[in-house]
């Protein structure tokens, strides 16, 4: 027999609890006519004969309610499990008892409210979507103004500005990037691509922030090519390189390819990440103890760069060990393209 999940019971027990005075009253009525004519003094082969006909007849009548109350729980259940809400209201049964109707308004009353308070979170979900998208794009004016004040103006400190008005464009770049993770799927162009060239862009986009650190750079020749999104796989490796010279104050940041198994790992010799920190690296806002040492962390960057090699079907893993280094390898030979 079926379980009624809700009371994890079998479904013919529910219904028995469920219609346990109308059972009552059923055997009441049978005992108080066979009552009746014992006290009397009167031969029961008739009575008796009647209880049993009228027994019969109940039962008849439980087995048919008890189909229908089956249906109808069946019924109910299928809804519970159906994730479109909107036609609810449409698919609800048709009421046959006064409760029934007003749990039914009940029901329509907070659907409407839900549907209210969805459409409210939308409405503000898109005003604050739009106000960051213009933000980003105005604040891109002031920005390229102060560059351009910047390469003509002399001053001892201009070096440092530029650096950092480089980490402000990032981080720009950083916003803008997570308002486009719903449409990133169309926003897609997979096509065979160099490898090595991308890479070389994002080298050569944090040229200057190597040379203002001294930090090393090993970047060997190589040729391999991949089936990619060009601009999304650059800005993933643009983070990491930015994620290695934040927490590489001196040594190296070395990167190798593997063109037989299409893997591409960038290592550096920074601070590296704390056991507890690795498998959460790539939640949404955590930062993790490095993040809690470097305020200006948000850890956005890893969550971006999973979300975005995931989409491409390219697979993300980094290794490190806390004081030695981390290394970030992404697997390349597995696209899938739909």
């Amino acid at each position: 027999m079926k379980k009624n999940e809700d009371s994890d019971q079998p479904l013919w027990k529910a219904y028995i609890k469920e219609e346990k005075y109308w059972l009552g009253a059923v055997a009441g009525a049978v005992i108080v006519f066979l009552l009746m004519f014992w006290l009397c003094q009167l031969p029961l082969t008739v009575p008796a004969y009647l209880a049993c006909l009228y027994l019969i007849c109940q039962s008849g009548l439980f087995f048919y309610r008890f189909s229908q109350f089956r249906k109808y729980h069946e019924y109910l259940e299928n809804m519970t499990g159906c994730p479109e809400t909107d036609t609810l209201g449409e698919r609800l049964p048709k009421d046959t008892t006064v409760c029934e109707a007003d749990y039914q308004k009940l029901v329509l009353g907070l659907l409407e409210k839900k549907r209210i308070l969805t459409e409210e979170q939308i409405e503000k979900e898109k005003e604050a979507s739009d106000y960051e998208t213009l933000w980003a794009h105005q604040i891109k004016v002031p920005i390229a103004a102060m560059r351009l004040i910047l390469q003509t103006e002399e001053c001892e400190c201009r070096e440092e500005l530029k650096g950092k008005l480089f980490e402000v464009e990032g981080y720009v770049e950083m916003m803008l990037c997570y308002q486009r993770l719903g449409s990133l799927h169309g926003d897609l162009a997979i096509h065979s691509c160099e490898l090595e060239d991308i890479v070389r862009k994002a080298v050569h986009k944090y040229a200057r922030m190597f040379i203002r650190k001294k930090i090393r750079l090993d970047f060997p020749d190589f040729h391999c090519q991949i089936l990619t999104d060009e601009k999304w796989l650059q800005f993933v490796i643009e983070q990491i390189l930015s994620n290695a010279l934040k927490y590489t104050q001196a040594g190296s940041v070395s990167i190798r390819c593997d063109c037989e198994q299409k893997l591409l790992t960038i290592q550096d010799t920074g601070i590296g990440i704390a056991p507890e920190d690795i498998s959460r690296v790539f939640e949404r806002g955590f930062t993790g103890e490095n993040g809690r040492n470097e305020r200006t962390s948000t850890g956005l960057g890893l969550y971006l760069c999973n979300r975005i090699v995931t989409e491409l079907s390219h697979e993300l893993r980094i290794d490190s060990v806390q004081g030695s280094g981390t290394s970030v390898s992404i697997r390349l030979d597995n696209i899938t393209i739909l």
